[in-house]
């Protein structure tokens, strides 16, 4: 009923409010149209103007019992004239949420149906309207507000059920720790969200260590601090406070929390050596290995920088011989020898040491003083092995060392002082001798780097030492000999016979020398050729590289065998010189300076009847007339024989005159026999000679002969070799080399060596490159034997001074009781549909084009 009286009560102040203000002004100073524009004009005058409603907010208490309750009542105007019906809208009502106000539609009481949450729902807007029966409107709708007022119906809540902070032993009272917060849902602005925290509980951790208050509390912000002092991690490691929240300023409402304190250690105490003596021992000679512990104490958190020590030997170990560090488990120091102790040097050591914590320490910390232990070493004796000065022992020698050369010397000792004994285990070549008791280590002969023992010029022999005490403990070393190389062999020349031309000048070929060399460079090419005086007024020789020169004659020489004695040096230091005689065979020779014999010449290739069988003719015409002229002068054959026998038996019935004329006639019958032999004698002589003749550049064999079945090859789309390569093709380059001898052995040099660097220029090949180096010698372990072979093959296929060149190559012959007729059956009649040569191509471009002749598939 009061809020029934209020809600009229304020209705009515309302309208004298109204009354009185438009009472107050002044009508005519007021543009009425602005203000009441739904005033209309009347010619008749003034005309009253409709009120609207004006209802203040309406407010509610949240959490009322009393329901339905009667909040307002609106009322129009128009009940005067005619029925009036009333309709509410808004949330509440018909919105979400809904049910909680009605509106009596014939009365016009506005009712509250249940209880109100301001938590939920602060205020309420609602549309209130007078309508007639026919629902139309009869007054315009009126807003109207209803608030919700907060009753103190929530407690504070905090935001967790415990809190946790930590706070570092011996703070200051004042030092903040943490804060605990807390929330209350009822309206901010009111006491009953007014929120006040206090301490209402302490417990230490470990319980009763500590019985007097050490925090506080701000009692708005909720933020816990020390307040007093005396927080000792050794002493407590924690504290347990229970807090209280509470609204209406702390004396409404209340909730509980607790907040976990924990005492965080600081480095305030040193650690301890516990004891500070001890007494090792460690054996000599044998490092890595622990000769002891140390223990040290601290009274800080175990497992922290603050507890940790960390070990140092300050004094007593000059020469590093021992070390220590901190076993992470149990803080102790381990002590170990990571360099060999020497009895005979030192029989104990006395070490100093000192602990200290990883952390530093703090400043709250006592002013005591660092901790120190000793530790007594003793030194145990042992028989230890010989000990080398230098392992590896280098040294370096020349190859050409003598025989007897001391090597090296004072090579080893033994800490103990006993007699050694030296001697050599490995030793491949045998190049060393070593005094058994001394050690000196000599040459036993020179030394190789050609040998298969030498790597690099490096040489590897091992030698081992013993000493003679109880148990003879050996020691070995490598001994590494670097060989330097020396000019041990002079140069070998070759070839040791030619062939040049009679005919001076640079223009005729000479002939081409080269040397091998079976030093290693620097000590072999260059080389460098020259003559002695008593030869170089007839022969001169030029250089044409590092390892070849050419022989020439300087004057016009007769044909005919020549001996000159060349001398060649090589480049090492000092240089050796060898001289050696080149047989030399001077010769004629043709405009392509090719040397020909003068039978050769003569029974050159032509057309018609050979010389040799012209002779024949010859002789066969001559001993014919002869014969016939016998029958013609004598009733009988004229044999020598036979008619001087009639000369002597018959002497009664021929005359002296006949005698003498029948021997004359068997005289000339002798004489044609003779001419026949010896013309048949020439020609034989004559077809050898031709046989054997050697042209320059034309293979192995060169004999011509009119009677070759084969024709000379002509040379057609020749791609390589150059322009002198398209000349025609000479068939002797084709024969049966069967038919040439084996070359002479002065020929070939003493030596295995292949000769290095430029070449000659050569006419079947466009350019004179250097070759690459080849290897020297196979090597005596059967493993390297493969690497040895493919890295010649290797070296071989990059030389581009070696064959095959890109030149005419050769494929007629087919070996021995194969002349010629091997190319037979290119004229064959036979069918070659049968025959497959497609195995040809496989032989290179020569034989792909013999190859597209005969199968065109």
């Amino acid at each position: 009923m009061a809020a029934r009286r209020l809600a009229v009560l304020c209705v009515l102040v309302a309208g004298l409010c109204q009354v009185w203000s438009s009472g107050q002004v002044d009508q005519d100073d007021l543009n009425q149209t602005v203000l009441y524009p739904w005033r209309r004009k009347s010619s008749g005058g003034l005309s009253r103007v409709k009120r609207d409603w004006i209802i203040p907010p309406i407010r509610v208490s949240e959490n009322s019992k009393q329901v339905p309750e009667n909040l307002v009542q609106i009322k129009s105007d128009k009940v005067f004239t005619g029925e009036v019906i009333y309709k509410l809208e808004g949330p509440g009502v018909d919105q979400d949420p809904k049910n909680l106000f009605e509106i009596d539609d014939k009365t016009g009481w506005i009712r509250s149906m249940m209880p109100l949450d301001r938590e939920k729902y602060r205020s309420f807007t609602l549309k209130a309207f007078a309508l007639s029966p026919s629902g139309e409107r009869l007054e315009n709708p009126s807003t109207i507000e209803i608030l919700v007022l907060d009753q103190n119906d929530n407690r504070p809540k905090f935001s967790q059920k415990e809190f946790a902070g930590a706070v570092a032993e011996f703070s200051v009272p004042g030092t903040s720790v943490m804060s605990v917060t807390a929330t209350d849902a009822d309206d901010p602005t009111t006491d009953n969200a007014m929120l006040s925290y206090s301490i209402i509980g302490q417990e230490s951790i470990p319980p009763l260590r500590i019985n007097k208050t050490m925090f506080g509390i701000n009692n708005e912000t909720g933020a816990i601090y020390t307040r007093d002092v005396g927080i000792d991690w050794e002493v407590v490691k924690g504290f347990r406070l229970k807090v209280l929240v509470a609204d209406m300023s702390g004396m409404g409402l209340t909730s509980e929390a607790h907040a976990i304190i924990n005492v965080n250690d600081i480095n305030n105490n040193r650690p301890r050596f516990s004891p500070d003596q001890y007494i090792m021992s460690a054996v000599e000679n044998k490092v890595g290995f622990v000769i002891g512990w140390v223990n040290a104490t601290d009274k800080d958190e175990p497992g922290t920088g603050n507890w940790q020590a960390k070990y140092t030997i300050t004094k007593g170990d000059s020469s590093g011989n021992f070390d220590i560090h901190t076993d992470p488990g149990t803080n102790q120091g381990i002590l170990s020898v990571i360099k060999a102790l020497d009895f005979e040097s030192q029989t104990e050591h006395t070490l100093t040491l000192t602990v200290e914590n990883v952390n530093p320490l703090s400043i709250k910390a006592p002013n005591d003083p660092m901790s120190i232990a000793t530790v007594v070493v003793n030194v145990a004796n042992e028989n230890e092995a010989p000990r080398f000065n230098k392992d590896p022992i280098e040294i370096v020698v020349p190859e050409s060392v003598a025989p007897g050369t001391l090597l090296a010397s004072n090579i080893a000792y033994d800490p103990d002082n006993a007699k050694l004994r030296y001697d050599i285990p490995r030793d491949p070549e045998g190049w060393l001798i070593i005094d058994a008791e001394t050690g000196e280590i000599k040459a036993r002969r020179s030394f190789s780097v050609r040998s298969p023992h030498v790597k690099n010029n490096i040489y590897t022999a091992v030698i081992r030492v013993t000493d003679t005490d109880s148990g003879g403990i050996s020691t070995t070393a490598s001994l590494v000999i670097s060989l330097r190389e020396t000019n041990d062999f002079p140069p070998q020349l070759f070839p040791l016979m030619g062939t040049v031309c009679s005919e001076a000048g640079r223009g005729t070929p000479g002939l081409v020398l080269t040397a091998v060399d079976e030093d290693l460079a620097p000590h072999a090419e260059p080389f460098t050729f020259d003559l002695p005086i008593e030869v170089s007024a007839n022969w001169t020789i030029m250089q044409v590289n590092e390892t070849h020169a050419m022989l020439h004659p300087l004057v016009e020489l007769e044909t005919g065998e020549y001996v000159v004695t060349v001398l060649v040096t090589d480049s090492g230091s000092p240089s050796l010189t060898a001289s050696a005689q080149v047989n030399v065979s001077v010769c004629s020779c043709g405009k392509d300076s090719d040397c020909k014999s003068e039978s050769a010449a003569v029974t050159s290739n032509q057309v018609g009847v050979s010389f040799i069988a012209l002779l024949v003719v010859m002789a066969s015409i001559a001993l014919l007339l002869s014969e016939l002229y016998l029958e013609n002068t004598s009733p009988e054959p004229c044999l020598c024989g036979r008619a001087h026998a009639r000369a002597h038996t018959h002497t009664h019935t021929h005359t002296h005159t006949d005698t003498h004329s029948l021997s004359l006639m068997c005289v000339c019958s002798e004489i044609g026999l003779l001419v026949f032999a010896v013309l048949l004698l020439l020609a034989v002589a004559v077809g050898n000679c031709r046989r054997h003749h050697m042209k320059k550049g034309q293979g192995l064999l060169v004999g011509e002969s009119d009677d070759d079945i084969r024709d000379n090859v002509l040379n057609y789309d020749e791609q390589g070799g150059g322009e002198e390569d398209e000349n025609a093709f000479n068939i002797d380059l084709l024969r049966n080399p069967a038919d040439v001898g084996p070359l002479p052995a002065s020929f070939y040099p003493p030596v295995t060596g292949i000769p290095r660097g430029n070449q000659p220029l050569r006419r079947d090949y466009p350019d004179n490159l250097p070759s690459p180096s080849y290897p020297r010698k196979p090597p005596a372990d059967p493993t390297d034997i493969e690497d040895f072979i493919n890295d010649g093959l290797e070296v071989a296929d990059h030389d581009p001074n070696v064959p095959p060149y890109d030149t005419a190559l050769i494929y007629d012959y087919e070996g021995d009781g194969s002349l010629a007729g091997s190319l037979s059956s290119i004229a064959s009649a036979s069918s070659d549909g049968d025959q497959d040569y497609d195995y040809l191509n496989d032989w290179g471009p020569r034989f792909k084009k013999l190859a597209n002749m005969y199968d065109p598939r």
